[in-house]
């Protein structure tokens, strides 16, 4: 498709945007005159065709238009809507399922950062266990046997910790301070998501592979299992949208680096939001269920099994065929 004609395929629906948009700015009450579902729909679509724009290197005129287009409208809406019960329900019901997908390359790359050095470094520990040091002090590895000994009163808390809402607040720290380092980092053009995902890769494999060799999987496997479902999905797309934003860094195509990182920041929050419910999820599944000793193995790994079943589910399914979803999946 050449410009001229992507132009004229969606010019109707840019000018239907703009007069929307002027009508509410000269309307005395916004929020009683918005058009929610047709203005959220005309945003979507101008965000995917902006998209579209950049990728297929159409002129900066055209560029310049539809972000000026969705930088107004993204005001006018999320300034509305932002803390609202509606807008919640569409972020996560939509939101950012759709987000995650419409970056599944970065998802992917953010993935096999992680997993690889894990298993590697899992398997390279189990063999030799005496490289545990290489990863952390004799101290912290005797801390993390006594952890998940048989003995321990309460599988997994630190010793630090004198109850269940402890932990969970020490969850919730522990992992957003993880996730903010693999998106934040992704400003010194992605390299420094690339290193935390891979830091904590071999840092957790590491881990699992010298208290497996100890003979302690049978509590340690059992503590991760369920929570993991979404602390390491979340560090993933954290990953991912660091990722994203080093991307844009590198390659602005037509833009200026500051406009291609500004887009690609509005782009990502979408997940980062995200993120940080699963990691509150996450921190209280830890803190409450995944540290309880009386919990039969067979009722936990069954849990396990359905918060795996339901996070992936989810994060395929959750939003396909909303009229809304277009604007993130091509």
């Amino acid at each position: 498709m050449t410009p001229l004609q992507f132009e004229q395929l969606h010019e109707a629906e840019w000018l239907e945007l703009e007069e929307l948009l002027n009508r509410l700015r000269g309307s005395r009450s916004k929020r009683a005159s918005l058009p929610g579902n047709r203005l959220s729909q005309l945003y979507r679509r101008a965000c995917e065709q902006l998209a579209m724009a950049h990728e297929r290197a159409y002129p900066a005129y055209q560029i310049d238009r539809l972000q000026q287009l969705t930088a107004n409208a993204h005001q006018v809406i999320y300034q509305q809507h932002e803390l609202g019960v509606q807008r919640l329900i569409q972020l996560f019901t939509v939101d950012f399922p759709c987000a995650v997908r419409a970056h599944s390359t970065y998802v992917w790359v953010a993935t096999l950062v992680l997993v690889l050095p894990t298993l590697i470094m899992g398997l390279l520990v189990y063999f030799k266990p005496e490289l545990i040091l290489s990863v952390v002090s004799a101290d912290q590895a005797a801390n993390f046997s006594h952890m998940y000994s048989d003995s321990a009163e309460t599988i997994g808390r630190v010793r630090a910790a004198d109850g269940d809402w402890a932990m969970f607040g020490f969850y919730i720290k522990n992992n957003i301070g993880i996730s903010f380092q693999c998106f934040a980092s992704g400003l010194f053009a992605g390299v420094g998501s690339l290193f935390f995902l891979a830091f904590n890769g071999v840092f957790g494999g590491a881990i699992a592979g010298y208290l497996t060799h100890l003979g302690l999987s049978r509590t340690f496997y059992s503590f991760i299992v369920t929570h993991s479902a979404f602390e390491l999905t979340a560090i993933i797309l954290s990953g991912a949208a660091g990722l994203h934003i080093g991307h844009a860094l590198l390659s602005p195509k037509n833009q200026s680096r500051t406009q291609a990182l500004v887009q690609a920041s509005r782009e990502s929050i979408v997940i980062v939001y995200g993120v940080i419910a699963m990691l509150i999820i996450a921190a209280a599944i830890e803190a409450f269920w995944s540290s309880a000793r009386w919990m039969p193995l067979s009722m936990k790994y069954s849990v396990a099994g359905v918060c795996w079943a339901a996070v992936i589910a989810y994060l395929t399914l959750q939003g396909r065929g909303h009229s809304h979803a277009r604007s993130y999946e091509s």
